[in-house]
């Protein structure tokens, strides 16, 4: 997918060079003005696109970072300690595309509020809820209400940071508003006809877009329940008690599946950076946390794996066999080597090379390589239903029911296993076009039932370790959406983990927010209590 317009850094009356803060005007390649040149559906188009994460995101926070944390892989070397231009990445991401946002927001304001023009309205907000949500759950208060504005008005050049309560109460409210005034059966007509053309994420399908809304209300509201029980509770009751669409992966017996993902090929790019980002960084591994999760016992012919997941999420080592990185090494430990993620694997007679010195388990092949059918997820349907079996286990805007947990339990398992195996079916590499069956086989005895036999709560001892099976299916479902499974694990503390719990709550700003926004930065900083991944966000208990 190409980017229908692109503006540049810092053209106000003369001045090339900025004076204020990057976030409004980086990555701005033309005058701001230009933006009337700019029609509606190619400024969303671009709003669209930035929800592809970068490569450096990829390999500096996901890769080195995000994945050690949640103790989803190991990391068997920690040799890129400059995450900063991961948080750079993600930073100018987000404030790069907030100018075309606002400029969006201005002109549907200006247009008669016509049930066309609403549903763009909502189709906006909905996606500035989500980029907003993911920078805010990973570095905490942010510019927000005041940011995007410096090529309308010079006073918010350096615009002020929100605090992540008054944000994330604001993007929920945001997310209600869109529920409830989207018109589902509008009738076509300009400028939306026009508009949904560039909408590559649902194609103007408003019911799709009504499910996003509503499952970012779901995964949010429960992300806040510690601190904002009340909230939350009325928010889960709103969806649960009046039927809001939602994404689901079971409706009762019928698999249903859904998801919002980015799909490459459909939508039209090809997701190269997630290839170079393992390719480059050659650390991460299968570790021995995720591996008791998917196998019974250690023997590395595979022979005690239950979860069918397994062969998606890794494959063997360069000696055909299936053999976990200690999640907490000796310092004896044999170092990981060889050469899994490089490209040369797209053809069949070279697939198996490996690298003699790749003696662990590396991730899928398939599932890093494929940049034109992997889908990069935003949600999938298992998520509502982890989400609501967390909710009535606990008693968060539904009363309490340890059945209907564990039916939505079930349902998550179901639909988690179900989905990740058709997304594989689906998979084939770039070069070749070799499909993942041709060259992976999931053992036919292994499916969902065999995941319910050693996660089934029947196994469980304690109601702790009841809740501990909730989110460990969870994680699992999550295994490609690292900062997902990172809020998952900061928010509960009970995903699965070898060693101490977690200690790492946050990512700092990066660099240029303290060199370009300095004061703001300086008192969000204080206010917090540190830049520090130690600091707490507001919703982490």
């Amino acid at each position: 997918m190409k980017r229908k317009i692109s503006y540049s850094i810092l053209i106000l009356t003369g001045l090339l060079i900025a004076i204020s803060c990057t976030k409004d005007f980086e990555d701005i390649n033309t005058n701001p003005h230009g933006f009337t040149t700019a029609s509606d559906g190619s400024l969303f188009n671009s709003v669209i696109e930035s929800l592809i994460p970068g490569g450096n995101e990829q390999f500096y926070i996901h890769n080195e970072i995000l994945y050690k944390q949640t103790q989803q892989a190991a990391l068997t070397r920690e040799a890129w300690g400059n995450f900063t231009i991961g948080t750079e990445d993600i930073w100018q991401n987000y404030y790069g595309v907030l100018p075309e946002i606002r400029e969006l927001e201005k002109r549907f304001a200006a247009y008669d509020q016509t049930a066309h023009v609403i549903n763009m309205q909502a189709m906006l907000k909905i996606t500035l809820a989500l980029k907003t949500f993911k920078v805010t759950d990973l570095f905490g208060d942010m510019p927000f209400s005041e940011a995007g504005y410096g090529f309308q008005n010079l006073d918010f050049l350096r615009p002020a940071y929100d605090s992540q309560r008054d944000i994330y109460l604001a993007l929920l409210e945001d997310l209600r508003w869109a529920d409830e005034n989207i018109d589902e059966t509008a009738a076509l007509e300009e400028p939306f006809t026009t508009f949904r053309s560039f909408d590559l994420l649902f194609n103007g399908d408003m019911q799709q877009w009504r499910k996003l809304a509503n499952s970012l209300r779901l995964r949010h509201a429960m992300r806040i329940a510690d601190k904002e029980p009340a909230l939350a509770g009325e928010v889960v009751a709103d969806i649960a008690e009046n039927n809001r669409p939602v994404f689901l992966g079971y409706d009762f017996l019928t698999p249903l599946l859904e998801d919002a993902s980015l799909r490459p090929a459909t939508m039209g790019f090809k997701n190269e950076g997630l290839n170079w980002s393992f390719r480059e960084h050659n650390n991460l591994r299968m570790g021995s946390t995720i591996w008791q999760q998917l196998a019974s016992h250690d023997s590395t012919d595979g022979s005690g794996i239950f979860d069918p997941r397994a062969y998606i999420f890794f494959e063997r080592d360069n000696q055909n066999r299936w053999k976990p990185y200690p999640q907490l090494p000796d310092i004896g430990a044999p170092a990981s080597g060889g050469i899994p993620y490089g490209s040369h694997r797209d053809q069949a007679g070279a697939f198996q090379i490996k690298g003699e010195t790749c003696i662990y388990s590396p991730f899928n092949y398939f599932l890093i390589r494929d940049e034109d059918y992997m889908p990069i997820i935003i949600y999938t349907g298992a998520e509502t239903h982890f989400l609501l079996s967390e909710a009535y286990w606990k008693g968060i805007g539904v009363p309490q029911d340890r059945t209907q947990a564990e039916i939505e339990y079930f349902n998550g398992i179901n639909s988690s296993v179900e989905w990740w195996r058709r997304t594989a079916s689906n998979s084939r590499l770039p070069m070749s076009g070799m499909l993942f069956t041709d060259m992976v086989s999931i053992p036919q005895n292994l499916n969902s039932a065999t995941v319910q036999t050693h996660f089934g709560f029947w196994n469980a001892n304690t109601d702790e370790e009841k809740l501990q099976f909730i989110y460990t299916q969870w994680w699992l479902d999550a295994f490609r959406q690292p900062t997902e499974s990172y809020a998952l694990a900061r928010r509960t503390g009970l995903t699965p983990r070898e060693g101490d719990p977690i200690n790492h709550f946050r990512l700092p700003y990066p660099p240029s927010e303290a060199e370009h926004n300095t004061a703001n930065w300086a008192e969000a900083v204080a206010r917090q209590g540190g830049d520090d991944p130690q600091v707490k966000l507001w919703w982490i208990p």
